[in-house]
């Protein structure tokens, strides 16, 4: 008689102590359609219930686990039911697992190898329909793992013939997509724009808003102030294809604008999923959008258009534009530099920030390039100066560029504001037929009803008063919007339209006209400025580039903090030495400089006479003409480390005006004389003496200064 071998009887591995424990059936499909459509694979993986029974084990003593149906098995994230086998194996309540074939329990190698772990440390079995294993032997740990790499490519190819087969029904425009706002797919798959008419306006409305407005807000917001809703065909559920109204949003909108479906062009591949970003517990997350050269498939002119391709690259350049980004200008926004997001450096060829300071409660706007001490950690900034003198001179070459071209502007703005008007008023008489409509219906339906069906014809009759009061309402609505927008110009209003678009001036000084408004009107005709600041003086260079191409070179004086560097300075001190040795004073020779044209360092007419008398003494120039005064009466002398002020202001090198606000910001210490005539005296030893002549070098106005730098999101305040 022939012997076998221990391990060749199919049930050897099989003992008591297995028995004693539960065997768990492990049921799963990867999605619902397979429950639907491969019935009878659910039904072998039930029936393992009978092979338990014939290996030894009691009918009462065999779970199933079904709660995974429905799920993939690449991944143990949201199947419930292999996280309560992995805790029942934990617990050693499990003396087999058994499944129909080995990736039904998991597709991942990390799964896996965990499951055999836990199953060789609890002395569990694991079987299928070749056979049984233990993975606490060596060889059918072995083909345990076997199987289980198996599984996971088994995967992989799926996946990979999938994706292939999706790509090359893709290359050739025939692969189904969820279709944007506007389009609808026939029976047949052929994708036309949607035969509601009123749903075709809207979105028309809406690219042409755009490309007037130039912002995504600003759509959004004209929509809302025109209470215009946009058409959404439902995409799933018992009403799937239904149409629904509802109001826009700015992430609607976002995706509009951005999608090439509008154009004509099939694009496939725009948006994929990153592993970095995505979410295990959210399978649909971590998508990115990609960009153009990145689309697997692109065929333009394959879809009914609503916008052409020239006018959908030239909103996908407006909406980069109005990022929030250092290379981009930003949207514009309501802050008072004209020229923010134009502005480049002319050392560096970089674009210019816009910050604001404060001073006297007003908001002074300043042009900097500080690129380099962000991002390098530099000393100072390459760049930076007061935007009005650039401004200035960009809005009077702006209004004298756009001069000629007032007689066009007025012929044309009478017509854009009568075709703005028609499109709203084809909303308006389309909401007003689809109210009319609905009301209609739901009147048919109530005469239709049974009357002894009292039930159904109640509701019926609610259904019917609630359509005529939506459709009262917005008739009133209408009566209210034709009241403050007629449809028809009148002749006055054609006649003021034409006459005010004729004075560009003047229509850009008008009140009613935004500081918003005048930059959009800089930036259609300005594609970018450039400032270059010659050396450190108040001379600055300003070449326009205009967006045809042609450049407007002139140059703008700036304000500087010092006199020393006024590129003129030389001259205006050999100007004041030469009238003070022609025993002139102070008052004179500041009335000289004016009329000669020497202007002070921060702007303004005249240097004054304080400076006048302050640069004197510095030169060491003849004090004039002497006047006699009275001699000042007897008082006390100022003690060790005190000042007279006159003498302290000397010392620091600066005016006894600006020293008095030190004092009454507190920086100095004073006291006043005990008697007649009562002068103060300031106190200030060598460390205060450091500490005010530190003071001394800071830019003016340092103190009441709060700098913010405006984004095209929001402006970040900081205080120094």
């Amino acid at each position: 008689m022939t012997s076998v071998m221990p391990w060749e009887r199919p049930g050897s591995k099989i003992d008591d102590r297995h028995l004693q424990r539960l065997a768990v059936i492990y049921v799963r499909q990867s999605t619902r359609q397979q429950l639907v459509d491969h019935k009878e694979s659910t039904r072998l993986q039930y029936a393992l219930v009978d092979r338990a029974v014939a290996l030894g084990w009691q009918a009462d003593r065999v779970l199933v686990i079904d709660e995974d149906l429905g799920k993939s098995g690449s991944s143990t994230v949201a199947r419930t039911g292999f996280q309560r086998l992995v805790t029942e194996i934990g617990l050693d309540h499990v003396g087999l697992v058994l499944g129909i074939e080995m990736s039904r329990l998991a597709r991942s190698g990390r799964d896996w190898y965990q499951l055999i772990e836990l199953c060789a440390l609890s002395g569990a079995l694991l079987a299928d329909t070749d056979g049984v294993y233990d993975p606490a032997e060596y060889n059918d740990r072995l083909l345990l793992g076997l199987k289980g790499t198996m599984s996971e490519a088994e995967l992989h190819l799926i996946k990979q013939r999938m994706w292939s087969g999706r790509l090359n029904k893709a290359r050739r425009g025939e692969l189904a997509f969820p279709l944007p706002s506007g389009y609808v797919r026939r029976p047949s798959g052929e994708v036309a724009l949607d035969p509601d008419e009123q749903v075709q306006t809207v979105i028309r409305l809406i690219f042409a808003q755009f490309e007037r407005l130039g912002t995504l807000h600003g759509v959004l917001r004209y929509l809302v102030d025109h209470d215009i809703q946009l058409g959404i065909r439902l995409r799933e559920g018992p009403d799937k294809g239904t149409l629904e109204w509802r109001r826009p949003n700015r992430m609607t909108l976002q995706n509009l604008l951005h999608n090439p479906a509008y154009a004509g062009i099939y694009a496939y591949g725009r948006r994929r999923v990153d592993p970095r970003r995505q979410d295990p517990a959210r399978p649909s997350t971590g998508r990115v959008v990609r960009s153009r050269d990145g689309w697997h498939v692109m065929i333009p002119n394959v879809l009914p258009a609503y916008i052409s391709v020239a006018q959908f690259e030239a909103n996908e350049a407006k909406l980069a534009a109005n990022r929030a980004r250092a290379e981009a200008m930003g949207a514009v926004r309501g802050g008072p530099a004209l020229a923010a997001g134009l502005v480049h450096c002319g050392r560096c060829n970089r674009r210019m920030s816009v910050r604001y300071h404060t001073q006297h409660s007003k908001a002074l706007p300043e042009y900097v390039c500080a690129r380099d001490m962000t991002n390098y950690g530099a000393e100072k900034s390459c760049q930076l100066l007061n935007s009005a003198c650039v401004d200035a001179f960009v809005e009077q070459q702006v209004l004298t560029a756009l001069t000629p071209a007032a007689v066009e502007v007025s012929l044309r703005a009478a017509d854009q504001v009568l075709a703005e008007r028609a499109e709203l008023e084809r909303v308006w008489s389309q909401r007003l037929e689809r109210a009319a409509q609905d009301a209609d219906r739901a009147r048919r339906s109530h005469h239709l009803a049974e009357p002894e069906n009292r039930l159904v014809v109640r509701q019926l009759e609610k259904e019917w008063e609630d359509a005529l009061a939506v459709q009262q309402r917005l008739r009133e609505d209408y009566d209210r919007f034709t009241r403050s927008s007629p449809h028809i110009l009148t002749p006055a209003e054609r006649q003021t339209i034409t006459a005010l678009a004729g004075d560009i001036e003047g229509l850009w000084r008008a009140h009613s006209t935004t500081t918003a408004d005048r930059k959009e009107i800089v930036r259609a005709v300005v594609d970018k400025v450039v400032v270059t600041v010659l050396g450190t003086s108040e001379r600055v260079k300003v070449t326009i580039v205009w967006a045809g191409g042609t450049t407007t070179a002139g140059e703008v004086i700036r304000p500087v903090q010092r006199l020393e560097q006024l590129s003129y300075y030389p001259q205006l001190t050999d100007r004041i030495r030469e009238l003070a040795g022609q025993g002139i004073g102070a008052n004179g020779i500041a009335d000289r400089l004016e009329t000669e044209g020497f202007r002070p360092a921060k702007g303004g007419k005249r240097i004054s006479a304080a400076t006048v008398r302050d640069l004197m003494r510095r030169l060491a120039c003849p004090a004039g003409r002497v006047h006699r005064h009275r001699p000042a009466p007897p008082g006390e002398e100022p003690g060790p480390d005190e000042w007279w002020l006159k003498h302290l202001a000397a010392e620091l090198n600066m005016t006894t005006s600006t020293l008095y606000a030190w004092i009454n910001r507190g920086w100095i210490t004073t006291r006043q004389e005990s008697r007649w005539p009562h002068r103060l005296i300031a106190h200030a030893d060598q460390r205060e003496l450091a500490e005010l002549r530190e003071r001394r070098t800071r830019p003016p106005g340092w103190y009441s200064r709060r700098i913010w730098t405006e984004t095209p999101e929001t402006a970040e305040q900081q205080t120094p």
